[in-house]
């Protein structure tokens, strides 16, 4: 039995259990059961003290065993609890992290999606307004399409916007829409210059049809044709300008026949120089809104100059009457100059006489008024006596 213990290797047996994997209570357990079969098998044989004393060698063996069990079990418990509240702690610091972070990013989405979406209807109601301004244009678009494909709406569309153009620059009196003349002819405008009896003659014309074919032309024969009407139609209106308003002694020799539309006048100075020509042989200026605006601002200048002139011997005599005032202001600067000066003459020799007599203060207040007379001044002293003497 003795030889069968020292030939067991307990150590060596318990280590090869643990780096197999045992549990280290199923490890105890077969040391156990293996001992006791061995105390078994040596009781059967022989029933000895040296069985006892082996029996109590394997039990302080074992229980040293046991023990060393149960410290290696209490420092891998030690060891797990540490490392579980490490891990605790790690994740409860990455969990706070985590929710800081997804707080902090909510907050930020939700910024930057009330932020997009002020934005959006901003931009919606910008869109809605020129949606509007578009719906707006369009029937604007409608009625003057509507006007224009009038001729009656489309003349005095013409005339209104020549008679805006020349309120807007002359005064009332310079002008007269509708006036009629000797032969009973009546232009749309009469522009009264100065110095001059005889008016300036400006009558709206719109002769849109000829362009409008011209502009849709395709083919030659289109175009031909669109040319053709738009010489007719703008021959027959200086013609009728030239032969109606340019009356010898009554107007004068050169009308205005407004278009009012630039394009249209585009389109005749750049196409139809020759018809432009043929206007001014006959002394009748196709004029656009711009060149009207410039030729009633020329008219303005005129006027103005005129009236200045009319006025130069008011003029001058007000501006003689303000010299005259001018002058007399100086002298009554002047005036008030010496009254300044002699003021400040006064207040020096004011300043002076107080000076003196603060002097003259302070004198009579240093004086010694004792009983000695040995101490006071000579002055005092003959006041003194004169006082006395008298």
């Amino acid at each position: 039995m003795s030889t069968l213990l020292e030939h067991l290797d307990l150590g060596g047996a318990l280590a090869w259990a643990q780096s197999a994997g045992w549990p280290l209570p199923m490890l105890a357990a077969s040391f156990v059961a293996v001992l006791a079969l061995l105390l078994l098998l040596a009781s059967g044989r022989r029933r000895s003290r040296a069985a006892a004393l082996e029996f109590a060698e394997i039990k302080g063996r074992l229980s040293a065993i046991a023990e060393m069990t149960s410290r290696t079990q209490a420092e891998q418990a030690r060891g797990m609890n540490y490392r579980i509240d490490a891990l605790s702690h790690h994740l409860a610091q990455n969990l706070d992290a985590v929710s800081a972070r997804l707080g902090d990013n909510v907050s930020e989405a939700g910024r930057r999606t009330s932020e997009t979406l002020s934005n959006l209807n901003e931009r919606l109601a910008i869109i809605a307004d020129a949606r509007q301004s578009l719906a707006d244009l369009s029937t604007e678009v409608v009625s003057l399409q509507g006007v224009l494909a009038n001729k009656q709406a489309r003349g005095a569309f013409g005339q209104v916007r020549m008679e805006t153009i020349i309120r807007d620059a002359l005064p009332s009196g310079a002008y007269e829409f509708q006036a009629t003349l000797s032969n009973g002819s009546r232009p749309d405008c009469l522009i009264r210059l100065p110095n001059t009896p005889a008016p300036l003659v400006i009558d709206s014309k719109f002769p849109l049809e000829g362009f409008e074919a011209l502009r849709l032309a395709r083919t030659p024969e289109d175009v031909k044709a669109a040319t053709q009407a738009i010489r007719q139609v703008v021959g027959h209106h200086v013609e009728d300008i030239a032969g109606k308003y340019l009356i010898a002694g009554e107007t004068q020799d050169t009308a205005l026949m407004f278009v009012p539309s630039e394009s249209i006048f585009a389109v005749l100075q750049e196409q139809f120089s020759d018809l432009m020509q043929k206007a001014y042989r006959a002394r009748v200026m196709i004029v656009a809104p711009n060149v009207l605006m410039l030729a009633v601002q020329t008219v303005q200048s005129v006027i103005k100059d005129v009236k200045m002139r009319d006025h130069a011997s008011v003029i001058q005599r007000e501006v003689g009457l303000l010299l005259d005032d001018v002058g007399r202001l100086t002298e009554r600067a002047s005036e008030l100059e010496r009254h300044f000066t002699l003021s400040g003459k006064a207040l020096e020799k004011l300043s002076a006489s107080a000076a003196k007599i603060t002097s003259r203060g302070k004198r009579l207040v240093s004086l010694d008024l004792d009983d000695n007379d040995d101490d006071q001044p000579e002055a005092v002293k003959r006041l003194t006596s004169r006082a006395s003497g008298s």
